[in-house]
């Protein structure tokens, strides 16, 4: 690797790490029947294997900022890494189900610590010009692995146990851990900066019970559920609290007046909507192919790959083009082809063919490719370097929650309106499918109206110097 320039070492190092962490997460979906079986349970209380990790990773993430300035990012990277592998370890002798909850949540600590800081150690490291290059390379690791990873996940239930799926990521961890230790460059530390306490109190309560409620929502009942309100109602008033705290704090713990650069406010818009069309996508795709047309899991799994293959091809190529020529361009003509894929995604039929809807698929992730990971670095690009970990954690909280956010919605909008077709289709497969439409349909709408957001976001980043000096 001696041919390799130190900078994209810095990409591999924290590549690694990601990958090895989304892939776990991903993975750990086909296995909840098995787990069930195993802890004699209900779906209910397996959920929650998933559901926690969701919730503590978001809890964490506001804090990278701050300790990545405090601490240096390259230390606290390797701590979160760390976290995770130790996690892993634990979860492979998990005795009962609630202590693979609580292992799974360390897991979690792990992630929210690593994904925010990934991003701003690649940006330390790469001058403006270049990081679109570097950011679509690392995005494989973002997008691919949650593509891949139920295949995976499925061929080990299928042919092991479920102790590897987290036995599988201590070697790979402890490589990230080697790479990271030997390749970043630690990053310049700020002793002076004060803990916003009461930032952090209200930014992880109001997070935290947002993203507990969506966790445990996937119907009407759900959502009407008491308990859930209550979350939503008071991690809603917590991150008004936080709101009006950070406008006051000398040091605040995610610097809000970013927001007033516009770029940056329309790439989080875009790939807040990107995640939910990416996660809406990867939750009604297995639905349709195994209760419509009858597929098994593995079949299911394969149609994700040209996705996934394309998708991270078309990073590295949307990327390049971001460094060259600007993101106009390339983010609105990944925004339209993901729209059109999308919408005809929503008009398939009984006798629509695989090899048609693998093609589709195929597609909409060359239209991933091309908007997501470089309406990011636009946004990212845009403001100045030293909010450069703050506005990383930022996007991934808000990425987060609207990937939540869009699982439930979709999955409550299926479950509702196939009960409504159940009397008025002929079969339960036509009720199923036409649910399934409409689900992407609507995602196809929401998607088409990020097409001027991204063309906006495109044009204004231009404007970059002029907006930073807005910034105070």
């Amino acid at each position: 690797m001696s041919n390799i320039s130190e900078k994209w070492m810095v990409v591999i190092a924290v590549l690694i790490g990601t990958f090895t962490l989304i892939l776990n997460n991903s993975m750990l979906n086909p296995a909840v029947p098995q787990l069930m079986t195993v802890f004699d349970t209900d779906a209910v209380s397996t959920g929650w294997v998933i559901t926690i990790f969701m919730v503590t990773m978001g809890m964490t993430m506001p804090l990278t900022g701050f300790l990545g300035d405090k601490w240096g990012k390259k230390r606290l990277y390797i701590i979160g890494l760390g976290i995770f592998v130790v996690g892993s370890i634990l979860g492979t002798f998990s005795w009962n189900l609630s202590s693979l909850i609580i292992f799974r949540g360390i897991q979690g600590v792990g992630g929210g610590i690593m994904m925010p800081l990934s991003m701003a150690l690649i940006f330390a490291n790469f001058p403006k010009q270049e990081r679109g290059m570097a950011t679509g390379i690392y995005g494989v690791a973002a997008m691919m692995a949650p593509t891949i990873g139920p295949t995976i996940g499925g061929i080990i239930i299928e042919t092991g146990s479920w102790h590897y799926l987290f036995l599988c990521n201590v070697p790979f961890g402890l490589l990230g851990i080697w790479f990271a230790s030997k390749y970043l460059k630690e990053t310049e530390m700020n002793s002076k900066i004060t803990f916003d306490r009461w930032g952090f109190i209200t930014v992880t309560i109001g997070v935290g019970l947002i993203l507990l409620a969506l966790g445990r929502t996937s119907s009407l009942e759900h959502l009407t559920n008491a308990l859930n309100i209550s979350f939503i109602v008071i991690g809603s008033v917590c991150l008004v609290l936080f709101i009006m705290i950070e406008k006051k704090q000398k040091y605040p713990l995610l610097d809000l007046t970013i927001f007033k650069i516009t770029p940056y406010s329309l790439s989080v818009c875009v790939s807040g909507v990107m995640s939910i069309g990416l996660f809406g996508g990867v939750f009604l795709i297995p639905l349709l192919l195994q209760n419509v047309y009858g597929f098994n899991a593995i079949v299911t799994g394969l149609v994700f790959l040209p996705t996934a293959l394309l998708m991270g091809i078309f990073m590295t190529v949307g990327g390049r083009i971001l460094d060259q020529r600007g993101g106009t361009g390339v983010i609105t003509t990944g925004l339209i082809i993901s729209t059109i894929c999308t919408f005809l995604l929503g008009s398939l039929t009984m006798e629509t063919s695989l090899a048609f809807i693998i093609i589709l698929m195929a597609i909409r992730g060359v239209g991933f490719g091309l908007s997501s990971m470089p309406a990011t670095t636009a946004g990212m690009n845009a403001i100045p370097e030293q909010f450069i970990s703050r506005g990383s954690a930022m996007n991934n909280v808000l990425r987060q929650m609207s990937s939540a956010l869009g699982i439930v919605f979709i999955s409550i909008y299926y479950e509702v309106r196939k009960a409504q077709l159940y009397g008025i289709e002929e079969s339960v497969e036509a009720a199923n499918l036409q649910a399934i439409n409409e689900g992407f349909i609507i995602l196809a709408v929401l998607t088409a109206i990020t097409v001027p957001l991204g063309y906006l976001l495109g044009k204004t980043a231009k404007e970059m110097p002029t907006q930073e000096k807005n910034v105070s």
